[in-house]
């Protein structure tokens, strides 16, 4: 599985030439919000399948336990202090780290109306393999466009550059990592919870893989 082995982020044709770009071509805004639209549907169907949240939301329960704030504030919290860890990481924010917010934030709010919320356990599993997959494939497109990634993306690029590890075990590490500190401090966790922290680094490292392949045979 060569997608496995991938260690940096792949450039396409219409990735920019540096993340803090406050002119980017219309091709890399494009597809940035396409891959955070894909992104956020996959968050959203994830959520649908009602099988448990993502690592960082078990976190940031945690960490709202543990100082009495509220989830959202928590969360707030939890993305600040990533974002400070950026600095040693040499992690540079950009037009996509904004919008890796905003775009995702309003997709979820928008498809969860559409979406199917499943009993059966077998059609929630394959509800919430769908979402870790399409988050993935979301996740390729929108760094490939280089314009800066979200916090939790930032963390895995900026630590995949400076461990010379693959992404997708940088990735897997750091889920597991951080649902079990959220568990520590009391947040809960469902299989879904699992089944995202096992299987988001390799989606993320095959969504990359996918869509450099494909733009450099273009």
């Amino acid at each position: 599985m060569t997608f496995l082995k991938l260690k940096v982020v792949p450039v396409a044709p219409w990735s920019s030439s540096q993340p803090l770009n406050l002119r980017p071509e219309v091709s890399t805004l494009f597809y940035l919000c396409f891959g955070l639209s894909i992104f956020g549907l996959g968050e959203a169907t994830l959520v649908a399948a009602n099988v448990g949240v993502s690592p960082w939301t078990v976190l940031a329960e945690g960490v709202g336990r543990l100082v009495g704030v509220t989830l959202g504030l928590a969360t707030l919290l939890v993305s600040v202090c990533v974002l400070l860890i950026w600095i040693p990481l040499k992690q540079t924010p950009g037009i996509g780290t904004l919008a890796n917010a905003l775009v995702v934030s309003m997709v979820i709010e928008l498809s969860l109306i559409f979406l199917p919320h499943p009993e059966s356990a077998w059609l929630q599993l394959l509800q919430a393999v769908a979402g870790v997959l399409l988050v993935g494939l979301g996740s390729g497109f929108y760094l490939v466009a280089n314009l800066g990634p979200g916090p939790r993306d930032g963390l895995m690029t900026g630590l995949a550059m400076r461990t010379d590890f693959p992404i997708a075990w940088v990735r897997t590490a750091l889920e597991i990592g951080v649902v079990t500190i959220g568990w520590v401090l009391g947040g809960t966790i469902g299989y879904g919870t699992l089944l995202f922290a096992l299987g988001i680094g390799p989606a993320v490292s095959l969504g990359l893989f996918l869509v450099g392949f494909s733009f450099a045979k273009a």
